[in-house]
């Protein structure tokens, strides 16, 4: 199996809306509010109005359900659902979640998007499977999507 980067996001955050424990772990929701990404086939922007439906699971685990959209340079917009987990020693995760920055390799962050778009040119989008490998900065996260070939 090999790998191929289609593009790398940088997505802006807002401030979390803590929902707080809700029985199956803790509930916050992360605004999307805008961004960007490239990579060598297609570029664009990311559009704000999404968000980051994170529930922290009472083992640390954080389960990451992202809906967002991303609009080209060519003006085509694409509908992203990135589904994960994020996970690490309790004091790196308690950092990321104060919004500080940690070393990369300091946590597991990896994703599984689907994307939805109708133009041709971007349709390889969907039909085949990705998966992304995540960073969180203190006001954004950057996400590496890697097609499977």
């Amino acid at each position: 199996m090999k790998l191929e980067h289609v593009f790398t996001a940088h997505i802006e955050v807002g401030k979390p809306i803590e929902i707080g424990d809700v029985g199956i772990g803790y509930r916050r929701v992360i605004p999307i509010i805008g961004g960007s990404f490239e990579g060598a086939r297609m570029r664009g922007k990311v559009l704000p109005g999404g968000a980051d439906y994170q529930l922290i699971r009472k083992d640390g685990v954080a389960e990451i359900l992202a809906h967002y959209i991303m609009e080209t340079d060519d003006r085509v917009p694409i509908y992203i659902v990135n589904k994960g987990y994020r996970h690490g020693p309790k004091e790196v995760i308690e950092k990321i979640f104060r919004g500080e920055d940690v070393p990369q390799d300091s946590y597991y962050f990896k994703t599984t998007p689907v994307f939805e778009v109708s133009n041709g040119h971007y349709d390889f989008l969907n039909k085949m499977i990705f998966i992304g490998e995540g960073i969180r900065k203190p006001t954004k996260v950057e996400i590496a999507f890697y097609q499977i070939l």
